[in-house]
């Protein structure tokens, strides 16, 4: 059996997958990158040696004043008060029940944020809508609300 050395069918290339379009991406891009980002980090260089208009220096400024955190009762306010915009009332008093009950240290709170909740509603709804949405929640707070806007 002969075979024969001279194979006259030249081998076909394989398949050029994803990996070698990145890299030519990358080969193109990177570059242009580079160059852009050491031009913006030159630009931003203090070169005048006067510190006290340096960005860093004034960044340096910021970190040493902590940021004003907010209160449980505000964030859950503030929550409550969209959550009666896109829903309605009702949902938001049920949670806000809800939110009492399970963490006890807002119900000194929960007055004004039912309140709040009303005084809302009655923009939003009318005070004969937002009334008929009123429940038990905080003292009856939230008809109190419907009612101080109501008249005030």
């Amino acid at each position: 059996m002969t075979h024969s050395a001279n194979y006259t069918q030249k081998p076909r290339r394989a398949h050029r997958g994803p990996a070698r379009r990145i890299g030519r991406t990358l080969a193109l891009v990177l570059p242009v990158m580079l160059v852009l980002s050491g031009t913006l980090a030159v630009t931003s260089v203090n070169w005048s040696g006067n510190s006290s208009e340096s960005m860093l220096t004034a960044s340096a400024d910021n970190l040493s004043k902590p940021a004003k955190s907010r209160a449980p009762q505000d964030i859950l306010r503030d929550r409550l008060l969209m959550e009666l915009q896109e829903k309605n009332p009702g949902i938001a008093l049920t949670h806000l029940q809800q939110e009492v009950n399970r963490h006890p240290s807002l119900a000194r709170h929960c007055v004004a944020i039912a309140r709040a909740l009303g005084r809302a509603a009655v923009q939003a709804y009318g005070p004969s809508r937002a009334q008929s949405y009123a429940r038990p929640v905080c003292d009856t707070s939230f008809a109190s609300g419907v009612a101080a806007f109501q008249n005030g």
